[in-house]
């Protein structure tokens, strides 16, 4: 029979000529002959906990004595075996064998990768701007009708003090959406602009956001994120390079007699889904649907509790984060980029011509709008400027008010 022996070191092979007769104590002689690990120093264990260091003292050892064959012990089992590691000793090395195939370093790494669920996340509790939020998701429901897929990028305030993430404004890059994907065009100078008009406000990127089609779940069990989501996710959350990093999802589900309601949910992924994404061990997604979009695949094997598995449900990836909103100093009421029709200056002036009885700062307090004037105005020199009296609800300079407003009427001319 041959056990497979799992330590922090990695997996090794142990061949026990003799499992009826064999005791736990046989085993602990044949790992001190070729792991070289003194069988004084060893425990062992069916328990993975074992070899965690906050969990070792609640995993019970195998006894000495034991019988292998009164455990559920078979041919290709796991055993878990700790030890110091200072006490390890070089082994001789095994008898060359035709049917060995040398472990290579990239086999070993593989081995000891495990995936499990983070209790945890960095960010404590995410707010979003109700404006934003309404905004985002009545496009996906009036004119998306939820059938396919909206991203974008979550602008807003990171507070160390209690890891608390808040969202003021929802910058959607050029895209395209289908019931599965929603494929992003980065526009470079348009992003340019979008972080200009944010440090202005005091603000960055602290997260990603986008909508569930609703006829994805048509043929599959219910999951949170498909394989293709939760790789989308890992990618912008790794780009994103801040620990509170928020992914948010709009869905639609039915309620209590049959009504629809949008639910939004905020969660982080897990650092381990990070890491193995920025190692490039996920799988390319399929072209093809994918038979059960709620699980990861992996290029290698990676352990799953007791389990070598290439496939990870995608649960164990995602953490969840509070969830909250709050009234902001922006709006969102003048036309979202990037959307069916195209902003002009005509919405310019329609948007100046309905907040009218409104301060002008009101009217200019919406980062759509400062997004749009970015595009006419010096970004390096006015979006400063005016983002500035945004902060602080000042009122506007007579000459950036006239200047905005030809800008409205230069279209009739």
């Amino acid at each position: 029979m041959i056990l497979r022996v799992r330590s922090r070191d990695g997996l090794e092979r142990i061949t026990v000529a003799d499992p009826s007769a064999a005791t736990v104590a046989t085993l602990r002689s044949l790992i001190d002959v070729h792991l070289g690990v003194p069988a004084a120093a060893q425990t062992l264990s069916l328990d993975p906990n074992i070899l965690l260091p906050s969990s070792s003292a609640s995993a019970a050892p195998l006894p000495a004595s034991t019988r292998l064959s009164s455990l559920p012990l078979s041919h290709g089992s796991l055993v878990y075996l700790s030890y110091p590691p200072s006490l390890r000793r070089h082994a001789l090395p095994p008898p060359p064998s035709r049917h060995r195939t040398p472990m290579t370093v990239a086999d070993l790494l593989s081995r000891q990768v495990c995936v499990a669920r983070q209790e945890a996340p960095h960010c404590a509790a995410s707010s979003f701007d109700r404006d934003a939020a309404r905004a985002f998701q009545m496009y996906a429901a009036d004119a998306l009708a939820f059938s396919v897929k909206r991203a974008g990028f979550l602008y807003g305030r990171v507070h160390p003090a209690d890891r608390a993430v808040s969202v003021d404004f929802i910058y959607e890059p050029p895209q395209q959406g289908s019931e599965d994907t929603a494929a992003l065009f980065r526009d470079a100078d348009e992003e340019a602009l979008v972080e200009a008009v944010a440090a202005g406000l005091d603000m960055r990127r602290v997260g990603f956001i986008f909508t569930q089609a609703v006829g994805r779940k048509a043929s599959t069990a219910r999951y949170t994120m498909s394989g293709r989501e939760v790789l989308q996710a890992a990618e912008m959350q790794s780009e994103g390079g801040i620990q509170e990093w928020v992914t948010a999802i709009v869905k639609l589900e039915g309620g209590d007699g049959g009504a629809a309601a949008v639910h939004f949910e905020a969660f982080q992924m897990s650092d381990t889904c990070v890491r193995l994404f920025k190692e490039g061990w996920f799988a390319a997604p399929q072209l093809r649907k994918e038979a059960n979009p709620g699980v990861s695949r992996m290029k290698k094997d990676v352990l799953v509790g007791r389990k070598e598995t290439k496939e990870v449900d995608n649960d164990l990836f995602l953490v969840p984060v509070k969830i909250s909103d709050h009234q902001g100093l922006l709006s969102s009421n003048f036309p979202i980029e990037n959307r069916i029709k195209a902003t002009t200056l005509k919405d310019l002036k329609s948007h100046l011509d309905r907040t009218k009885s409104l301060p002008f700062i009101k009217s200019i307090s919406d980062f759509h709008l400062l997004l749009f004037l970015a595009r006419y105005l010096d970004a390096n020199i006015d979006v400063p400027v005016l983002t500035e009296f945004i902060k602080t609800q000042a009122s506007v300079p007579e000459g950036y008010q006239l200047l905005i407003e030809y800008l409205a009427t230069a279209v009739a001319s």
